[in-house]
């Protein structure tokens, strides 16, 4: 990939965004912000950003605009909320889309599979975030000074055998498991909604485990399992004693961060590969 090739990032919640917008403007790199209505920060293009603004049914205005701008790479970054009705109400060319694609509608990776097409449909190539940044893919291992005893890591198998049947029925990435009793799985909720919901049914004695993994069918480009400092915050509040993360499949944002506050907290951090004998 050529640095010199303008970036067109469209945008959703969370920091990663802002982290990529000044991972382009410190290297040098021109782009542009397509930031997501009731999903990107403001704050993202404060300032100097090139951006604008535009609903989540609105996509023939993006794909104009990137025109526009001469984009010839795309990521896609960030959360999306469940949109609202005003959200969907669609310009021509989403409707035109959604028609197309009919069925493929009924999972969100048939959803971003075929975006992915219609945007590369454009003239343009869509990457993943670890194209662009790859420090943030998770690594392989411990992460921090804490490890998973004997317990947790039988809750790690097991979570990664959950999270993969998951995720092949395109149902969610995450899964929390506690002394071998699932006590909770992704839904649309996300995340963070998974791990308070799993602390009311906590059990007693040794905390459970969040488990983290790309869905099989998943295009690396698009919406890989990612964790951060609230993940972190979440867990220890909820009663959690680890966080096992696909390696080289998930993002970690502000790494340090996430080990400092994991090591603080008394959690282990791991990157973990399905398959693989943890």
């Amino acid at each position: 990939m050529t640095v010199s090739r303008k970036l067109g990032i469209i945008a959703g919640g969370g920091s990663i965004p802002r982290m990529l917008v000044e991972h382009c403007q410190k290297n040098g790199r021109d782009f542009f912000v397509l930031a997501i209505e009731g999903n990107a920060e403001k704050t993202l293009v404060d300032g100097d950003v090139p951006h604008q603004w535009i609903r989540i049914g609105q996509a023939g205005t993006g794909f104009k605009r990137f025109a526009e701008e001469n984009v010839q790479d795309v990521v896609m970054i960030g959360t999306i909320r469940r949109p609202g009705f005003f959200d969907l109400v669609p310009d021509l060319r989403t409707t035109a889309f959604f028609a197309k694609i009919g069925a493929k509608a009924l999972g969100d990776d048939g959803i971003l599979r075929a975006l992915v097409s219609e945007i590369e449909a454009e003239g343009m190539t869509v990457r993943g975030i670890h194209e662009v940044m790859s420090d943030l893919l998770i690594k392989k291992g411990i992460l921090g000074k804490h490890k998973p005893d004997k317990q947790a890591l039988e809750d790690i198998r097991r979570g990664m055998e959950v999270a993969l049947t998951l995720g092949k029925l395109d149902v969610g990435q995450a899964v929390v498991v506690q002394q071998g009793l699932v006590l909770g799985v992704e839904g649309i909720e996300g995340t963070d909604a998974l791990i308070r919901r799993c602390g009311e049914y906590r059990r007693k004695g040794p905390g459970g485990v969040l488990v983290k993994l790309r869905k099989p069918q998943q295009d690396m480009r698009i919406d890989l399992p990612t964790i951060g400092p609230r993940t972190v915050t979440r867990a220890k509040e909820c009663g959690l004693r680890g966080i096992a993360v696909h390696a080289g499949n998930g993002l970690i944002v502000d790494e340090a961060e996430v080990i400092r506050l994991a090591d603080k907290e008394g959690l282990f951090l791991m990157g973990v590969t399905p398959g693989d004998d943890i």
